[in-house]
């Protein structure tokens, strides 16, 4: 959309779709609501792209993951900012509830499925994979706003970069691999 996500309002969304504001308002009750609807649906997709990893090694699980996350914030920018402008409501302990925000909920459990496999294995030593899993996330996120600032960097780079991130955070939890 022209002028980006703050030049977006409702009325003129109903004008570009053909359909008049109030019918529009019978779906979404406001701008912010429309943008919850979009992040969840957008939270859903990067979940499935989650559950689609299936390799036997939590280590190789979490850095399939931490691509993942990067590779649909690299896809998708628009809407990867849209998911950050509007996010679920979390709780005081920031894990997804899944009353609140089930995809998110997915999207976390899963993630921290690996954690508790790598730490079951003895890959990683942790005693809250929550907060192992917040941690890899707040990295990944990271490395995937860097990646958004339009850099021309050679794919490779990318990839090392993706690894070494994944990587120097786990070995805070006692990965050597």
């Amino acid at each position: 959309m022209a002028g980006g996500l703050e030049a977006l309002s409702l009325r003129r969304l109903a004008r570009q779709l053909g359909v008049t504001a109030p019918a529009l308002y019978g779906y979404v009750h406001s701008k912010q609501d429309l943008l919850s609807a979009i992040a969840e649906a957008e939270i859903e997709r990067l979940s499935s792209r989650f559950t689609d990893v299936d390799d036997a090694d939590p280590i190789d699980r979490i850095r399939a993951h931490s691509r993942a996350y990067i590779t649909y914030a690299r896809e998708n920018p628009e809407l990867f900012q849209v998911m950050l402008l509007a996010p679920p409501a979390l709780p005081d302990s920031g894990v997804p509830d899944e009353a609140v925000a089930p995809s998110t909920t997915n999207a976390f459990s899963t993630a921290a499925g690996a954690i508790e496999d790598a730490i079951a294995a003895g890959s990683i030593e942790a005693d809250d994979p929550q907060m192992v899993a917040l941690m890899l996330w707040s990295g990944a996120h990271g490395v995937a706003t860097v990646l958004q600032l339009g850099f021309d960097l050679p794919t490779e780079f990318e990839d090392a970069m993706i690894n070494e991130m994944t990587d120097r955070l786990l070995s805070g939890y006692g990965y050597r691999g």
